[in-house]
């Protein structure tokens, strides 16, 4: 199973901005890595360490902001689509011939 924790902070003062801070920490030190900015992703062996990664965000969330927490199955995670902007290959793909003078 995968655990994501998606997380929309404010950081408009100093303290706000320490509290974001202290929370990716904490977010990295516990083995979460980020796929995007303020989503970030755990994998666990099954359901028991799924609730204890949700006990342990839930006593370390900032005192202001959102925080989200998803869990999915390996199966559920796997059919995610990943779109990047334009690719650009240099392996041609053709059939052509291909004369370089």
């Amino acid at each position: 199973m995968r655990v994501l924790v998606f997380f929309d902070l404010p950081i408009t003062t100093s303290e706000n901005k320490r509290a974001y801070v202290k929370f990716r920490k904490f977010l990295l030190k516990n083995g979460f890595m980020m796929l995007q900015e303020s989503v970030y992703c755990k994998l666990a062996l099954n359901g028991t360490a799924v609730k204890a990664i949700v006990d342990n965000v839930h006593k370390n969330k900032p005192e202001e902001g959102l925080v989200q927490l998803l869990s999915v199955t390996e199966k559920q995670y796997a059919k995610m689509d990943i779109i990047v902007g334009n690719i650009k290959s240099e392996v041609l793909d053709s059939d052509e011939r291909l004369v370089i003078l």
